[in-house]
């Protein structure tokens, strides 16, 4: 009962910051959304036995969400300086990665970080090992470090 208050209040906090309307028509139907959420939610875990996300609970969440999103600025910079530069500044390259996330859905959010990381993509997952398109060898190396890996699996403790 306690994952399904706590994530009632994550959707119904997210609702109200992206709406922007406190009209009693839009709270109605944010509830509503809100519900139906929590109705698919329960019904899966009679499905496949799997209940929410552990990461949704993760009071670590914001802490990633912040340290991801310096990450894209980060390599967002890179990528436009190494178009500047031109085609000796690219050096394509494409790589396997251990992921040390023991879910399903922290791997998932680690080769999601990577892809949404500009100038890597993750190509595939096959169990823990990822296969990645790097635009340079300096993405490679940043993947290499394992930093993301570390910090999407902090989500899981």
């Amino acid at each position: 009962m306690k994952q399904y208050l706590s994530l009632t209040v994550i959707l119904a906090v997210f609702w109200l910051i992206n709406s922007g309307h406190y009209t009693p028509l839009l709270l109605g139907l944010g509830a509503l959304s809100v519900l139906l959420i929590l109705y698919v939610i329960k019904r899966m875990e009679r499905v496949d036995g799997e209940s929410e996300p552990s990461i949704v609970m993760s009071v670590y969440l914001p802490y990633y969400l912040f340290w991801l999103v310096i990450e894209i600025v980060k390599s967002n910079i890179d990528v436009v300086m190494r178009v500047w530069k031109g085609e000796e500044a690219i050096s394509p390259t494409v790589f396997k990665v251990k992921a040390s996330q023991k879910s399903d859905v922290c791997r998932v959010l680690y080769a999601n970080s990577i892809t949404m990381t500009p100038g890597t993509i993750t190509l595939d997952i096959d169990g823990d090992t990822f296969e990645v398109h790097a635009l340079s060898g300096d993405g490679k190396a940043g993947v290499m470090t394992g930093e993301m890996d570390r910090q999407v699996s902090k989500l899981e403790s």
